[in-house]
């Protein structure tokens, strides 16, 4: 296995290149990050603050219907006892609450509060936002490559929830 350089380690641009195969997913990974990181400023000066990446995942696997923990757990690939502390939290946090199942009183399902509703649309505004800085920065026209070309690479052609149970956390 080759050593990452001293430069590829201390995180310095590089002219572009063929890069080393290691830099592929860590500049994704960067990318992703460096949006994930000023979303959660932004909405934490949108009032709110308390919003975690693993936060948002969960409240888009609740999804507009809502989901047992159970149902939660599979979506995002994690525990059904880790979706119930997730759950907890949300709770806790106003982002979402438990009510009794409609459909099948012995089952509680977790539904999205108006604050957990009003997270994920701020979220994605700020989405917006940012995907036009990276049009000013690169161009659209680059941008809509890499999106085609990062659609085309990723498999099912849907967006996967389980991120959080996929690193371990």
């Amino acid at each position: 296995m080759t050593e990452p350089t001293s430069e590829a380690r201390s995180g310095s641009t590089r002219e572009a290149r063929d890069g080393a195969g290691f830099e592929l997913p860590l500049l994704l990974f960067a990318g992703f990050r460096t949006i994930i990181d000023r979303l959660h400023a932004e909405l934490s000066r949108q009032g709110h603050p308390d919003v975690r990446p693993a936060f948002g995942f969960a409240m888009q696997a609740i999804g507009p219907d809502g989901a047992t923990a159970s149902e939660l757990g599979r979506r995002l690939d994690v525990s059904k006892q880790a979706a119930g502390k997730t759950v907890d939290r949300l709770v806790a946090l106003g982002y979402a609450e438990r009510a009794i199942d409609l459909t099948d009183a012995r089952r509680k399902i977790v539904r999205l509060t108006p604050h957990g509703v009003d997270a994920l649309r701020k979220s994605a505004a700020i989405f917006e936002e940012l995907r036009v800085e990276w049009v000013a920065a690169l161009g659209a026209e680059r941008v809509r490559a890499l999106e085609a070309d990062l659609r085309t690479l990723a498999p099912g052609g849907y967006f996967r929830l389980d991120v959080a149970g996929w690193f371990g956390a």
